[in-house]
């Protein structure tokens, strides 16, 4: 389900009250591949609900450029919904979810390999609640901006 940024928390809060554990994780998810399926999968066996904050439109093109996204972020966040293992995403306009964190407080954050605890946005908030932060390892050879270059080279 797409929540706005609003709502998110207390939806949180509801879910932990049914005893839920909420993992949240986030990024641009501009072109779905296996990486993404891998690491999004291995994410919802750590919890119950799997929470994806997607990066806007803007936030993405201050992080990766003018050319990208090369998806909406409507459209990104249609296709991670159509996951099984996604269970809700919200759309944040930071550069870093640090708000959205706060804001929602996950049991677990979930990055991946190209980051370690001590760099995780978010990563002490979490811990300071009784949460755990964990880095999922990369699918070797897998990213969006190797597509992206394959796709240039055509």
């Amino acid at each position: 389900m797409l929540v706005n940024f609003d709502d998110i928390a207390n939806i949180a809060k509801r879910l932990k009250s049914e005893g839920k554990k909420i993992v949240f994780t986030n990024g641009c998810f501009d072109i779905i591949h296996v990486g993404h399926t891998y690491y999004l999968n291995k994410a919802k066996q750590l919890g119950d609900i799997l929470i994806i904050g997607l990066n806007s439109d803007n936030s993405v093109r201050r992080l990766k450029g003018k050319e990208r996204p090369l998806n909406t972020e409507a459209d990104r966040a249609e296709v991670l919904l159509a996951l099984e293992a996604v269970d809700y995403v919200v759309i944040f306009t930071e550069d870093t979810p640090f708000n959205l964190i706060e804001r929602l407080r996950p049991d677990i954050l979930v990055k991946g390999g190209d980051y370690t605890k001590d760099n995780i946005v978010g990563a002490d908030i979490v811990e300071a609640n009784g949460g755990e932060v964990v880095v999922i390892p990369f699918v070797e050879g897998k990213s969006t901006s190797g597509l992206v270059e394959k796709i240039k080279k055509l």
